[in-house]
């Protein structure tokens, strides 16, 4: 692979015009694709096939019920009641009815349905749209939130909720830039030259900006979530940026050892580009690998998501040399553009793995410690769908009045479908049992659809639509019908249903990730130990980043410091996104901080002597790549949108714990430790091949490894 690489790298340096031009058009022909194909996303979870989903599918086409709803909050003043002015609640109708879009707007008072507290101070209108969820525009939106302002005119307490007026995650807001901007500044003070660090960046903008693109391309051929694109654009700009400074890095080290342009670029390549080849399609394998769990919309957010990270590779592996060859030897600083001689960092990092490899009992403890510790609140970790909206919206607000008008469960009902020919029947007949189950405030009677064929009940628990007791109230509910033709849904059904299918999926799917984290490693380090150091840390990683977010995020802890405006159970899909996404990063920098150490190692330098210079050779660059990818990811975390919100933040402080303490204390410790052993392998695995992602066919001579103990020795 590293020979192959060098003559790609080196044809695309000779060919940097028509390479340049090439991602241009590419990039040209994806905004014009997206501008003219794009469809829309979809705010909806759910699973083909099961019960809540089957029902709810069958509601929609047996009951008229419409496409994406609201419900407009009306409260009377402190002291009075509605039916002292229904004339106003009476316009608000009228004018909801009005609406564009709306096939429909219930009136409160209608006796056939009435929607009025026993206090008489609280009532909503449903408000149904003929577009699905997902699909309201942005106009009609604003719109119905001009009506609700109005309205508070005649000294009534307006507020609307509802999936009607959910806004997709977006990409481009203020914080996101702010990452983007420290990104820049980590990679200026990193390269000591700000050309060479806009290059960086320009050349990752362009792969996920074609990344991004397609996605919303591919909007108008399927049903994509809408927390895809964001995903997508998160994890690709961070991995672009990185994948560049590893390669720009390397190509800088050569330039530093007295190799000319189109030389530096080729072995730079075939070096750093097989590392960064390995990286990503450990990240590819991570993120499709979602597919196995058997959800579907999972399933294409990670294949949308590796598909942006196939392009990130593509680009480092050609566009970058491309622009290198520009570039020349101006990606030095101008004071060692002439020296022609490495200038290697004998400080900080030298002294600190030297310092990690004396105590390294000592440092493997209090690192494993440390990240167990911030790991415990993952016990407690509860996941939902049903997002939490922000604390000072016409949405918290209009959940709140409800809460306080008609009790918890009006936010959060269950609807129970019959069918059958004696459908009807059933469902009156079930009204008393239900209610009488623990946990139920009030049972509507049966609703038959057109035919009687079918009958829905509708339940309103005493609890919210993410307390526990609401799912302990499904789970009653389906044990009450078992054997009734008879089915719990709605959207609090759906929610727990696809947080069960998650959760169960989830240790499936780490089992799946770790046991290809040691096939790939075995087959890269040639060596088993290396492997288990490299597994165990990730899973340190992963329960130190889940452990903090379920303390911040539904715990509540250090909650302003995130801009946190309520707390509750995690995303459901938060956890298993997590793990797909830092696995492929635990291993990019496991992949390109211990393969300078082998490199050292093969060379013939001593265990701990390869281990203080792959070190010091790589630990630089992969500090400021975990930089980048925490100043890209907490970018993220301000924005508002929960489900981008936590997963971000989980990204984040995973970066840290996977950089900062498990690649810079535990991996070295736990190698130091092991000696010579770090690099055994049996005779019966010795007919594996090898994959060479040092490039050593490229770059063999002899060893130059920093002394032991000299960098702590300065």
């Amino acid at each position: 692979m590293a020979r192959l690489l060098y003559r790609l790298g080196m044809a695309a340096q000779r060919r940097r015009l028509a390479v340049v031009l090439l991602w241009l058009v590419v990039l040209v022909g994806s905004g014009v694709g997206a501008l003219t194909l794009s469809g829309t996303t979809s705010n909806s979870f759910s699973i083909p096939g099961q019960e809540s989903t089957t029902a709810l599918e069958t509601i929609t086409a047996e009951f008229d019920s419409g496409g994406a709803k609201a419900r407009v909050v009306v409260r009377a003043p402190e002291g009075r009641t509605l039916t002292e002015n229904p004339q106003a609640v009476g316009e608000l109708v009228a004018e909801l009815n009005a609406l564009p879009g709306v096939v429909g707007a219930s009136n409160p008072f209608d006796p056939a349905a009435p929607a009025v507290n026993r206090d008489m101070d609280t009532a909503y209108s449903t408000v149904v749209y003929a577009a699905p969820m997902g699909e309201v525009t942005a106009e009609q939106q604003d719109a119905l939130l001009r009506t609700v302002e109005a309205a508070r005119a005649d000294g009534l307490t307006v507020e609307v909720t509802g999936e009607a007026v959910q806004a997709a995650p977006h990409i481009g807001g203020a914080t996101e830039a702010v990452g983007v901007v420290i990104a820049l500044l980590i990679l200026a003070l990193t390269y000591g030259s700000l050309v060479a660090a806009g290059m960086n960046l320009l050349t990752a903008s362009v792969g996920v900006g074609i990344g991004v693109l397609g996605i919303t391309i591919a909007t108008g051929f399927m049903d994509l979530q809408s927390t895809t694109t964001a995903l997508a654009g998160m994890l690709g700009l961070a991995v672009g940026i990185d994948y560049a400074l590893f390669i720009i890095n390397r190509y800088r080290q050569e330039l530093r050892q007295g190799a000319d342009v189109p030389t530096a670029i080729g072995v730079a390549v075939g070096t750093a580009g097989s590392a960064v080849v390995t990286a990503g399609i450990t990240v590819i394998i991570a993120l499709v690998g979602l597919v196995v769990v058997g959800i579907p919309f999972l399933s294409q957010m990670g294949v949308a998501a590796a598909a942006t990270i196939v392009v990130a590779v593509l680009v480092a592996v050609t566009l970058v040399p491309a622009v290198l060859g520009y570039l020349g030897r101006r990606a030095l600083p101008r004071k060692q553009r002439a020296a022609g001689v490495e200038t290697a960092d004998r400080g900080f990092h030298a002294g600190w793995v030297g310092a990690v490899t004396r105590r390294r009992v000592a440092a493997l403890l209090l690192a494993i410690v440390g990240l167990g510790v911030i790991a415990v609140p993952v016990t407690a970790m509860r996941t939902t769908l049903v997002p939490t909206p922000a604390a000072d919206s016409t949405q918290a607000r209009a959940e709140q009045l409800l809460a306080d008008g008609f009790g918890p469960g009006v936010n959060g009902p269950l609807i129970v479908l019959f069918e059958g020919e004696n459908a009807v029947q059933a469902a009156n007949q079930a009204v008393g049992p239900i209610d009488a189950i623990d946990g139920t405030a009030i049972v509507t009677p049966g609703i038959p659809n057109r035919d009687g064929t079918a009958a829905m009940v509708t339940v309103l628990p005493e609890s919210g639509p993410t307390s526990e007791a609401t799912e302990r109230l499904v789970a009653d509910l389906r044990a009450h019908l078992d054997g009734a033709d008879a089915a719990v849904t709605g959207a609090t059904a759906v929610s727990v249903d696809v947080a069960t299918s998650l959760d169960d999926a989830l240790p499936v799917y780490l089992v799946l990730v770790v046991g290809l984290a040691l096939i790939l490693l075995v087959l890269v380090f040639r060596s088993l130990l290396v492997p288990l150091v490299g597994v165990l840390g990730f899973l340190l990683t992963v329960g130190a980043s889940l452990g903090a977010t379920v303390a911040v995020f539904q715990w509540g802890w250090l909650a302003d410091a995130v801009n946190l405006d309520s707390t509750g159970p995690l995303i459901s899909l938060t956890p298993i996104l997590v793990i797909g996404i830092l696995f492929g990063l635990a291993m990019d920098y496991q992949i390109f901080l211990v393969s300078r150490m082998h490199e050292a190692h093969h060379r013939g330098a001593a265990p701990r002597a390869a281990i203080v210079t792959g070190f010091r050779q790589a630990a630089p660059v992969v500090v400021a790549a975990a930089l980048i990818m925490f100043a890209v990811f907490a970018g993220f975390v301000p924005a508002g949108e929960p489900a981008i919100k936590s997963i971000a933040f989980a990204l984040a402080v995973g970066i840290l714990a996977d950089a900062f303490v498990v690649r810079m204390v535990l991996v070295p410790a736990a190698l130091a430790l092991l000696g010579e052993r770090a690099w055994w392998l049996p005779r019966w695995l010795r007919w594996l091949p090898t994959l060479d992602v040092e490039g050593a066919a490229l770059t063999d001579r002899p060893a130059q490894a920093e002394p032991v103990g000299a960098g702590a020795a300065r």
